[in-house]
């Protein structure tokens, strides 16, 4: 695994890309902050994979993020990649469900959204030329995928694209991350009073206490959500493995939401 020291050798080699892709998520942000503030000699390219589908919040932290950095983040989506015309009301999302997978959503078990809305601009972005990716993993992380002697997540596993883990080389935790986004100015995506990670309005992911939330928050994405759903004929799709979005508007109760670093989760997204 490639360390932030050996990086820093290499730091002078003009062909080389230094990129840092921000989710929407604090431990991405953090990220990109400490960077700047301990390690500026990095020419930093900080890139974000756009699904269109993602919260207003998480707009509006990027917003928030890129003016803190003084630099653009790239916004980038497989639509303008693949050269495809853009139509009014359609999204990347739309153009992959509709076209390439036959109506079938996405789901942990099938996470073609991941691979084509994350990776694939990601690489695209890159190119074939060598690159360091800066991945937000913190050294106090042990969840699934993140545990000793595996091996951390990476958003590609293209051999020009090297990940570097940072926050695990200085060993920076939860409690460091909180501070850096705080004493910044940034402080934590609002989303995180309703929600446990970034990720689409309609990730899979997302725990019956987070739906709630979206009907509560923002009651015209989850409408939109419902109508993604297949609730009638041989092919039945829904977002949350054996409950209809119908079902879970009509519970009785209000459910608890996990904490956000043991909740289940797409690594990729929120790095």
């Amino acid at each position: 695994m490639t360390t932030l020291k050996e990086v820093l050798q290499d730091i002078h080699d003009p062909s080389v890309r230094h990129i840092v892709p921000v989710s929407g998520g604090k431990d991405s942000a953090a990220m990109a902050i400490y960077l700047r503030k301990h390690y500026p000699q990095i020419p930093a390219e900080y890139v974000f994979s756009d699904t269109q589908c993602e919260l207003d919040e998480t707009y509006e932290f990027l917003e928030k993020l890129e003016a803190l950095l003084g630099k653009k983040i790239a916004r980038i989506n497989m639509l303008d990649y693949l050269n495809v015309k853009r139509k009014p009301g359609r999204n990347v999302f739309d153009f992959y469900l509709e076209e390439l997978f036959g109506g079938f959503l996405p789901s942990p078990q099938a996470r073609w959204c991941t691979i084509n809305l994350k990776i694939k601009p990601f690489e695209h972005y890159i190119g074939s030329g060598k690159a360091y990716s800066y991945i937000g993993i913190r050294g106090d992380e042990d969840r699934q995928g993140y545990i000793p002697n595996k091996k951390p997540p990476k958003i590609s596993d293209k051999p020009n694209i090297i990940p570097v883990y940072p926050f695990k080389d200085d060993g920076i935790i939860l409690q460091d991350v909180k501070e850096i986004l705080e004493r910044s100015g940034l402080g934590l995506p609002t989303y995180y009073d309703w929600r446990s990670r970034s990720g689409c309005y309609f990730c899979f992911y997302q725990q019956i206490g987070e739906w709630q939330g979206l009907k509560e928050r923002h009651p015209d994405l989850f409408e939109k959500a419902k109508k993604y759903e297949k609730t009638s004929g041989s092919n039945k799709y829904t977002w949350c493995e054996g409950r209809t979005l119908a079902d879970i508007e009509n519970l009785p109760i209000r459910y608890s939401i996990q904490d956000m670093d043991e909740a289940e989760g797409c690594a990729i997204c929120h790095i």
